[in-house]
């Protein structure tokens, strides 16, 4: 029965604070590469990031188009999460561990956040190619700045862009690097 708590604790911690987290990683990409804000997804993730975020915004400038406090808040949820996951699981890190170890697993939610858009973004051209959804409008800007340089090596011929699995190769590959520069 402990072992079920235990894992059961982990699950919710782990869905609360991710999803969260990822929210807020999208305010911050859409934010970078300047996406339509009146898109309905757009004002919903503003919506649902606002209450907190604007707070640390009075403290937190961006700077260059980049917006440190939303990286800053995401961050710091993720290093919440790690805490409360060592914490449940009976386990003692050091802070300076536990902060290394947050980087990573940002950095890996984060890339996850590239492939699954470029995955939906796939599956979206072959299904219905053409149509236009405010979803699919929001996925083609935060995957386009990936998959341009990738279409210079790779460019499209007979209809049929295979930009996507050079990507798709290029993310698997950091996702298994990280876990060895960041653990």
């Amino acid at each position: 029965m402990d072992n079920f708590l235990v894992s059961a604790g982990s699950y919710l911690i782990s869905t609360i604070f991710g999803l969260y987290i990822i929210i807020v990683l999208l305010r911050f990409l859409l934010q970078l590469v300047r996406a339509d804000f009146y898109n309905p997804l757009s004002q919903f993730i503003v919506k649902a990031t606002s209450p907190v975020l604007n707070p640390i915004r009075r403290v937190i400038p961006g700077l260059f188009g980049i917006d440190f406090s939303s990286l800053l808040l995401a961050y710091g949820l993720q290093y919440i999460e790690n805490i409360l996951l060592f914490a449940i699981r009976g386990l003692s890190v050091s802070p300076v561990l536990l902060l290394w170890h947050s980087i990573g697993s940002l950095l890996t939610l984060f890339l996850y956040i590239y492939f699954f858009a470029i995955l939906i973004q796939v599956i979206i051209s072959w299904v219905s190619p053409g149509t236009y959804n405010p979803a699919t409008a929001l996925i083609h800007h935060i995957t386009e700045p990936v998959l341009r340089p990738a279409r210079k090596i790779i460019p499209p011929f007979s209809g049929f862009d295979l930009s996507p699995i050079l990507v798709f190769i290029v993310l698997n590959l950091l996702i298994m690097f990280i876990p060895v520069i960041f653990s």
